[in-house]
């Protein structure tokens, strides 16, 4: 019997509730460990140090409310992280097609945690 590792997903500028909120949905549903980052600096240095399965990007980081977007377009012109997918957490469906067009996955609003449409979209990477 071989050790699986577990799935990695790194949970960018959100508040400590929405994270908590976040870290439940993906812990419930699938078998994967959520980090927290919070902008586009310490994500980077996660994604360079190990492995992860998904970034989840607030719309605006809770440290600074700078902008998500900003994030996912350092993550995808990055070498050593333009393949990792990303999401964008937002309930605002021009910027989602925003961070579409970057090369983001479709992502999910925050009212949208409790949907099967998002465990469904985030089981295409932690399944």
């Amino acid at each position: 019997m071989g050790t699986e590792r577990r799935k990695r997903v790194l949970d960018v500028g959100n508040c400590p509730l929405d994270h908590a909120a976040i870290r439940s949905l993906v812990q419930e549903n699938f078998s994967a460990d959520v980090v927290q980052t919070h902008g586009a600096e310490d994500t980077l240095e996660v994604l360079r140090s190990g492995s992860v399965d998904l970034v989840l990007v607030n719309r605006k980081l809770d440290r600074d409310d700078s902008d998500g977007l900003e994030v996912i377009q350092t993550i995808k012109s990055d070498p050593h992280s333009t393949a990792v997918p990303v999401m964008l957490i937002t309930n605002f469906a021009d910027q989602q097609q925003l961070a579409v067009d970057m090369g983001a996955e479709p992502g999910f609003g925050k009212s949208q945690l409790e949907d099967s449409v998002t465990v469904e979209r985030l089981k295409r990477f932690l399944a």
